[in-house]
């Protein structure tokens, strides 16, 4: 069973919902704002991903944190307390299947992760 992790209104997060249902794929939707992010829901997003790649540093939450706090946020243990305390800041979809992971949208990266993990 996969399990998609993001917020609901995100237009990428839409277009991978768009892409599961067409292709018929059954999945458990995972939404940060209302079913939240643990600690340890984040520590097994990082055994999977790389807290680089999971921390979205283009978005608007990002942005709108001081700057004095985004240069703190140069290892591991900054970038999990600044997405615990803003799990709007993960990059999304994030999309899982037992022991693997995709991070991001694309026709192509889904096709690809689905065939990979049947």
């Amino acid at each position: 069973m996969y399990i998609i992790y993001g917020i609901k209104n995100c237009n990428t997060m839409k277009k991978a919902f768009t892409w599961l249902d067409d292709h018929h794929i059954t999945y458990q939707f995972h939404n940060y704002k209302t079913d939240g992010l643990s600690a340890e829901l984040l520590d097994t997003f990082l055994q999977l991903v790389d807290w680089q790649s999971l921390l979205n540093t283009r978005g608007t939450t990002w942005r709108k944190l001081d700057e004095s706090v985004r240069a703190q946020v140069d290892n591991e243990q900054a970038a999990k307390q600044i997405m615990l305390a803003n799990p709007s800041i993960l990059k999304r979809p994030l999309l899982i299947d037992d022991k693997l992971a995709l991070l991001g949208f694309s026709n192509e990266l889904y096709s690809q992760f689905i065939s990979q993990s049947k």
